[in-house]
């Protein structure tokens, strides 16, 4: 079953008991559909991601993304999500062995020298049927959006694998020009990297677990953007700027309390 966190606002409160009030403005962003900026951590990959809530995406959102950011876009999606899918992660398919013995360039391509995890979090990545080449604004936001309203409809109806999987396939193929990014099966507890924590953002604003997000590069490219720029980039536009230590206390400090919730 699909547990939610109970942080609705009731008459009288201004926010829900000892939720930061930065953390606050990013969970009603999220619901308006509006932006998060996202920092996971100096210790970590040390990355600003701008973030939206993926049943809100519009061309506008992609290009913004686009041209704001710089970085790759990808969509987080939920462990849940995954699982009823099917989507196995991309490193377990490149160190299989019968596609290894089939495919030997594998075998010498396998990831095992990340410097900020031991896995990567990549899945397949999608085009909606409907798309052309899949890469235009429009595109990218219509296997977005749909993405993110099928898996609200099957995690709501609680549809089966089966089901599940034969949805996806009638509105979506492999490969696409949408990389997803899959949450671990822990979450925040196992992983802290910006899927989980994309994720974990998304699902205390009680939102279907499924961002659209890029990675906020210098103008040069030549690096990732400094946390003071990106954060005096996010107070410029108003946009609520988070680091990732923040998501993950009010994540805990939530789960203390679960409550089953509909998505909205």
């Amino acid at each position: 079953m699909y547990i939610l966190f109970n942080t609705t606002v009731h008459e009288g409160e201004m926010k829900p008991p000892n939720m930061s009030d930065n953390i606050e403005a990013a969970l009603q962003a999220f619901r308006d559909g509006k932006p998060v900026c996202l920092f996971d951590s100096d210790k970590r990959e040390g990355e600003t991601d701008l973030l939206f809530p993926a049943l809100y995406a519009e061309p506008s959102t992609m290009r913004q993304l686009r041209k704001d950011c710089g970085g790759l876009l990808f969509l987080a999606v939920g462990h849940d999500v995954g699982e009823v899918f099917g989507l196995p992660f991309l490193q377990d398919l490149h160190t299989h062995d019968a596609l290894m013995n089939q495919y030997p360039i594998l075998s010498v391509l396998k990831t095992n020298d990340l410097r900020y995890d031991s896995r990567s979090a990549f899945t397949l990545s999608l085009n909606h049927r409907e798309t052309y080449t899949g890469i235009t604004d429009h595109d990218r936001a219509l296997t977005t959006r749909r993405f993110a309203e099928l898996s609200k409809t099957v995690l709501e109806e609680n549809l089966s694998e089966t089901e599940a999987q034969e949805r996806m396939g009638a509105e979506f193929r492999t490969p696409g020009h949408i990389p997803v990014c899959r949450e671990s099966s822990g979450g925040l507890d196992t992983r802290q990297g910006h899927t989980e924590l994309a994720v974990g953002l998304a699902r205390l604003a009680n939102l279907v677990p499924v961002v659209i997000g890029a990675e906020m590069l210098q103008p040069d490219g030549d690096g990732a953007l400094s946390v003071a720029d990106a954060r005096t980039w996010a107070e410029e536009r108003n946009i609520p700027f988070l680091e990732g230590a923040e998501v993950i206390a009010a994540f805990h400090e939530q789960s203390q309390k679960p409550d089953a919730s509909a998505l909205t």
